[in-house]
This record gives C-alpha cells, sequence and structure tokens, in this order.
C-alpha cells in the first residue's frame, strides 16, 4: 500500500456486513484502492465515505476511457458524467490478494508483476491470468470472466515471438477474410501498421502506437472505433508478457474470447 497507493493498485479483503452484497458483485470479498486521479480523491474526501465506483462500461464491454464512449454508453443509466479527460494509462488497476503473506495477482494492471516482486519479495500469478475458467468455477474478481472487455464484432489475437511469423499468421487471416468476402481490420503496433500498409492498399488499420504503453492507454478506445466500422472480423496483434504486456494480453485473450493464432 505505501510504494503504490495513490494509484492504479487494488487491494482484496474479506469484506464484512457493512459493505453491501451489490457492491461486492455477489462475492465474499471487496476490493479497495485509493486512486491517484485529483477528481475522484476530491470526491472521496468531500463525500467523506467510501465511495463503490466501477469502470464506467457495461459488464464484459471495453472499458471507457474518454468521455465521448463512457456518455454513449452511460448517459440514460447515470445522473451525472464527470469528465476529467482521457485517461492515462488505459488499462484497468491491477487487482492483488495477500494469501499467507504473498501477494497473488488476479488482474493485471499497470503496476506489473516485477514491480510489485521487487517490493514484496515474490509474486504468484494467478493461473487464470492467461487462461480460462472452467465452466461452473467462481471468480475472484470480475476481469476474470472468460469474455469481457469484448466488442460485439468478432476478433482473433494474433501473436507469435518471431516477427516475421507474426506478419505472416497476420498475412494469412487478412487473406483468409478476402477469400471469404469478409472485410478485416487489423490494430496492431507501429512497425506492423507500416509493414500491413505497404502490403494492402485499402485494409483498415489501427495504429495502436510504438509501445505497451501507448498500446495499453488505446487499446479499449480503438476496440470501440471497430465496432463501429464496417469489418467483419477485427485482428489484433499480441504482445509479449513480460511487464506491462502481461495486462493488454489478458485483456485481448478475454475479448477475443480466446480465438488466438500463434
Amino acid at each position: 500500500m505505501n510504494a503504490f497507493w495513490p494509484g492504479p493498485f487494488t487491494i482484496i479483503l474479506n469484506k464484512t456486513d457493512a459493505v453491501p452484497s451489490v457492491v461486492a458483485g455477489g462475492l465474499d470479498t471487496v476490493g479497495v484502492r485509493m486512486p491517484s486521479n485529483e477528481i475522484a480523491k476530491n470526491l472521496i474526501k468531500y463525500a467523506d465515505i467510501p465511495i463503490a465506483a466501477p469502470s464506467a462500461n457495461i459488464s464484459g464491454r471495453p472499458s471507457g476511457t474518454n468521455v465521448e464512449d463512457i456518455d454513449q454508453e452511460l448517459k440514460d443509466r447515470v445522473d451525472y458524467i464527470i469528465d476529467g479527460g482521457e485517461c492515462q494509462i488505459g488499462v484497468e488497476s491491477t487487482v492483488v490478494r495477500v494469501i499467507d503473506g504473498i501477494p497473488h495477482i488476479l488482474r493485471p494492471g499497470k503496476i506489473t508483476a516485477e514491480e510489485i516482486k521487487e517490493v514484496a519479495g515474490s509474486v504468484i500469478i494467478d493461473k487464470h491470468i492467461l487462461g480460462k475458467l472452467d465452466a461452473n468455477e467462481k471468480v475472484m474478481s470480475p476481469g476474470m470472466k472468460y469474455k469481457h472487455y469484448a466488442p460485439n464484432t468478432k476478433c482473433v489475437l494474433v501473436y507469435n515471438n518471431d516477427k516475421e511469423i507474426l506478419r505472416a499468421n497476420i498475412c494469412k487471416v487478412i487473406g483468409n477474410c478476402y477469400a471469404s468476402n469478409k472485410i478485416p481490420l487489423v490494430m496492431c503496433l507501429d512497425e506492423n501498421a507500416e509493414f500491413l500498409k505497404n502490403m494492402y492498399q485499402n485494409l483498415q488499420i489501427f495504429n495502436l502506437g510504438s509501445s505497451l504503453d501507448e498500446m495499453s492507454k488505446n487499446i479499449f478506445t480503438d476496440l470501440r472505433k471497430a465496432d463501429k466500422t464496417n469489418a467483419d472480423l477485427i485482428i489484433i496483434q499480441g504482445v509479449s508478457t513480460d511487464g506491462l504486456g502481461l495486462a493488454i494480453m489478458n485483456r485481448l485473450l478475454r475479448a477475443c474470447s480466446y480465438n488466438i493464432v500463434k
């Protein structure tokens, strides 16, 4: 708490009867966080009580990271929307539960496993972060659901740590779309966007940036934008799971319902 608060770091604690069940999503635990955003901190100060604050999206949909996306989705469901500008991070907070003195990451975020390990000495990454939940398995955090952060358009995730194989696999999926009269849209990092522009004249390409920080900031907004195009399939470039890449791949696997080409 001293190392990562205020900031994008949520700690899971056992809840008492003082916390309504609806706030805890039916679980016997509750996530607690102290945000670094000045507007959020002032709201907490003026309220003088803890505030129940889910992410600004309909459950299962991509998170809202700017007021335009949030307004479109929630304007008829809430009384007020405060515009605090675009999110500087994009992906949600890191969610951790301490078990037997060891932090267990239930949902990766901006605070990476490497950073937590540096402070705590050890860290365990929950198997469900990159893996599927069993059909009747109870989630410890809502972001662990099988399908989450998902647009309406079908998505496929393409990743290989070999750049040439990655590009070849993306091109293969694009080719399969064209062969079946489907319209593809590709979301990828800068160097692959340039490569694909030179390969295909009329291909829709969303450039996610040149770094993992830029990608994490852009991914939810671009998933929403892609959903408004005429694309039949959204092809998304995956990344290494090192550092911030773990959070990005966690979100993308769920957005794509684990439909991945390696």
